[in-house]
């Protein structure tokens, strides 16, 4: 061997060496990321409920007085969004491919007397809307409707694809439907990343549609508002947005928006009192004028999934009140949200934001993460639990007024 060919040799004995090294310094720092990741984790050891179990997870509820909680439905997996049917049953989508009925209570024992499937092979449902004869489910893809026969439990007939074209593959899977008072289908649609500028004008958006007519796009600049819905009494429309990762424990806050057609909220350049994300290019001038701030803020990474206006409660001070849904974080160092808090609206529109319902994180560990709720006619509210694959009934009974 030559004296270049050995110089030669050595030099790339050293190229590969230092490739060597520089994969596993790359996979020395992957680990510890992971590491640290895992360890900002909640204790996700899932905690599935039963009837005989319940107990240990109702002596750690704490609701306002005259407010009582039970299981009400067990082994739903991880069970989403809820609707309610005319008799009283509930409709819930399960993530893959199934909608599943949970019958009401008609022995009065406070559980659902079933549990029955009445929809598979599906792509991914979540939001649910009953519309006289049909129900709507949003799919990942798409919103498909099907009649549903509420005195039989059971869907009749061949689905039908009302809207085609939903953007698919990274970022959220979820999409909410929600019918207004003006008689549209909303659909909200999250974004396919945690900071960027979408290519598909439906990302990070609300769009809504008449049956037969063509989608718009109603609002921009939504993250992910998963959860929505009208004021009782104004029939304004509020939506629960969740906020970009990776900026701090602290920042940014989520948000709840005061949604309306043609609003741009911000996202991707702005969270908050649209302040600047540093993750993003400068918006400019024009952008920052029309960015529309929350009306309301919520604690950073609480996961807002679900924002119901309650119309039937006999609770005072709730009727027209909003209970908001806490998923909780995966991404602070202290664990935030895995609850649910009641959003007042005062005389001078101020939100006042109170604590309804705690006791899924003790501190030490993770008990349920309470997702979606719906309330019944009579004032019954119905909590939906991906974490012990449970829903939860709170009802309420006037306290006990004695003379001493």
């Amino acid at each position: 061997m030559s004296e270049a060919d050995a110089k030669t040799g050595k030099r790339r004995w050293l190229q590969s060496a230092k490739g060597f090294a520089a994969i596993a310094l790359a996979v020395v720092f992957m680990i510890a990321i992971s590491r640290l990741f895992l360890a900002m984790l909640p204790d996700v050891t899932e905690m599935s409920v039963s009837f005989s179990t319940q107990r240990a997870f109702l002596e750690r509820m704490r609701l306002p007085p005259g407010f009582k909680i039970n299981l009400y439905a067990a082994g739903l997996g991880r069970v989403r969004v809820m609707a309610l049917t005319p008799i009283g049953d509930i409709l819930v989508a399960s993530p893959g491919v199934e909608v599943k009925l949970v019958k009401a209570d008609s022995d009065g024992d406070g559980r659902t007397d079933g549990i029955v499937t009445i929809m598979n092979r599906m792509r991914s449902p979540h939001g649910l809307v009953i519309d006289g004869k049909w129900l709507y489910v949003a799919e990942t893809g798409r919103v498909i409707r099907a009649r549903f026969d509420p005195a039989k439990g059971r869907i009749e007939g061949e689905q039908e694809v009302v809207v085609d074209g939903i953007p698919t593959g990274r970022g959220y899977w979820s999409r909410t439907i929600g019918m207004g008072p003006d008689g549209w289908f909303y659909v909200t649609i999250g974004s396919s990343c945690n900071a960027c500028a979408e290519d598909h004008p439906w990302r990070a958006a609300m769009i809504r549609f008449r049956p037969g007519g063509e989608p718009e796009v109603f609002a921009t600049g939504l993250r992910n508002t998963v959860g929505f819905d009208w004021h009782p009494q104004t029939s304004a429309l509020y939506g629960a947005d969740n906020g970009t990762n990776y900026l701090g424990d602290d920042l940014p806050p989520d948000e709840v928006n005061l949604i309306v057609a043609g609003g741009f909220y911000g996202w991707p350049y702005f969270y908050g009192d649209n302040v600047p994300d540093p993750n993003m290019e400068p918006a400019g001038a024009d952008r920052a004028a029309k960015a529309l701030k929350p009306v309301h803020k919520l604690g950073a990474h609480v996961a807002p999934l679900a924002l119901r206006f309650l119309r039937h409660s006999k609770a005072p001070g709730y009727r027209d009140a909003a209970l908001v849904t806490q998923h909780g974080s995966w991404n602070r160092r202290q664990r935030a949200g895995f609850d649910i808090v009641s959003l007042h609206w005062g005389a001078d529109g101020r939100i006042i934001q109170k604590p309804f319902l705690k006791g899924f994180d003790s501190g030490v560990e993770v008990s349920g993460r309470p997702l979606d709720l719906i309330e019944a006619g009579d004032g019954t509210i119905y909590v939906s639990d991906d974490f012990s694959g449970a829903i939860w009934r709170i009802t309420y009974q006037a306290p006990s007024s004695r003379a001493d």
